[in-house]
């Protein structure tokens, strides 16, 4: 359940929205007062749905659809972010796809595909956000990294790379705009119940359900909880951290 309304105002731009993670962190965020730009590349039914569902609550959603693998499309949707809420507080780099593979299989285009969504849209994004957060001394990045990206996962050595990418991104961009009053944190979720999971093989799930010491997937709500938190004025004194949220997995 939301904590009171800590994002009162707060103006969002949030990546690859219409996924289930996405979802759920437009419905947190909007239950805790943000106003949000909510972006999609290709699922626009989705993405629809979930802006009527936020304005029906009497809450401000915007959708914006672009290709954050290419640089304009990135550039570009962070600028109409800016002109649709009149500025920007909190940049969530949320948007990722997989293209899995072994190595000795994977294409360079599986590999690029991967690369230029879920790293190279975060620089471009984060980029262009940071001209008005250093001007306003004030602003949140969020990365949505993945335990993946830790600990690593056979078949997915691009999305493993991107991810382990977006980590040591986080860190090095909160050193560098720390004494402008932004922070910079990654959070890195573990296997979490969506259409994706759901149609993991059944002898497969069992096998990852037993990597998990809370012995469960957790639900899209539970990691909107960790990014609802970043976002907020409760976070104020982190930066540079990457908050796992995956039932243990990564225990050291």
């Amino acid at each position: 359940m939301a904590d009171g309304r800590r994002l009162e105002g707060a103006r969002v731009l949030l990546t690859g929205a219409s996924g289930a993670l996405g979802q759920a962190f437009a419905r947190r965020l909007a239950a805790e007062g943000a106003r949000l730009a909510l972006h999609y590349h290709a699922n626009a039914a989705k993405a629809e749905a979930l802006a009527d569902a936020i304005r029906a609550d009497g809450r401000a959603a915007v959708l914006l659809r672009a290709d954050l693998s290419t640089i304009d499309g990135a550039t570009g949707v962070v600028d109409q972010a800016q002109d649709a809420l009149g500025g920007l507080d909190v940049l969530i780099n949320n948007a990722g796809i997989t293209r899995d593979a072994l190595l000795l299989r994977m294409s360079d285009q599986q590999w690029d595909e991967v690369m230029n969504t879920n790293l190279r849209s975060a620089f471009v994004c984060s980029r262009r956000a940071l001209r008005q957060m250093v001007r306003q001394r004030h602003g949140r990045i969020i990365n949505i990294a993945s335990v993946a990206g830790l600990v690593g996962n056979p078949g997915q050595t691009n999305y493993a790379a991107a991810k382990a990418g977006l980590v040591g991104f986080t860190k090095a961009l909160a050193r560098e705009v720390c004494s402008r009053g932004i922070t910079v944190n990654a959070v890195a979720p573990g296997f979490v119940t969506s259409p994706l999971t759901d149609a993991i093989p059944a002898n497969l799930r069992r096998e990852a359900l037993r990597t998990i010491p809370l012995g469960r997937f957790a639900e899209p709500e539970e990691i909107a909880g960790a990014v609802a938190f970043l976002a907020s004025d409760d976070a104020v004194y982190v930066t540079g951290h990457v908050l796992t949220v995956d039932g243990g997995i990564s225990m050291d």
